[in-house]
């Protein structure tokens, strides 16, 4: 049974880093910015092949809200890669509200990747997990292809970033307010509001691609 006042989150990813990564963030959100108490199940987890393939986006939802139970919502993410979050996102959206039947489904999708959202707030991560104590920000964050790569080459020698290993970490140690420059991460802060508040204003449009 759902602990009263408190929402619980069924979570669609795709990645094995975001199995903890995305879950961590969706309670931090809920405790540090909304100020409400927050639980994640385990996500399912599909990759985007799967996922956008006919079918493949119902399956995971149904999965998702089975896990949440009958009154929590459901997240969804996946990386836009070279895809434009502003079509993909309707598209994927207009395919999950039949499935929701009244069930709250957000539908969030990270420009470029999800390590896209580590790179404006770099500044919060220098020093930690490899990473060099004097490591800054670049310009234009979510432009940047191969996030990944650009947090290897911010860290120290031997080490290369990790999905599995450092994603949950760094999903961790983010300045919550400083990622919020990344569009696509500022509207997953506003999608998972929207969700503990359901009756708030809706969400603004997406930007273009």
């Amino acid at each position: 049974m759902q602990e009263l006042n408190v929402v619980r989150f069924g979570i669609v990813i795709e990645g094995h880093g975001e199995v903890e990564a995305v879950p961590l963030l969706i309670r931090r959100i809920g405790n540090e910015i909304c100020g409400l108490p927050v639980q994640t199940t385990r996500p399912v987890r599909i990759t985007k092949t799967s996922l956008v393939r006919p079918g493949g986006l119902e399956r995971a939802i149904r999965l998702a809200q089975r896990n949440a139970g009958p009154l929590g919502p459901v997240v969804v993410m996946l990386d836009a890669d070279n895809d434009c979050p502003a079509r993909l996102g309707p598209d994927l959206k207009a395919r999950a509200l039949p499935i929701a039947q009244g069930q709250h489904v957000a539908i969030v999708i990270p420009k470029m990747e999800f390590e896209s959202w580590f790179l404006a707030p770099a500044s919060s991560l220098a020093g930690k997990r490899g990473l060099r104590p004097d490591l800054t920000a670049p310009q234009n964050p979510e432009e940047i292809r191969g996030a990944k790569e650009w947090l290897s080459r911010g860290m120290i020698r031997g080490r290369a970033y990790s999905p599995t290993v450092d994603q949950a970490p760094l999903a961790a140690g983010i300045d919550l307010v400083a990622a919020r420059v990344c569009h696509s991460f500022d509207r997953f802060v506003r999608e998972i509001s929207r969700l503990l508040n359901p009756d708030s204003p809706g969400r603004a449009p997406a930007p273009p691609c």
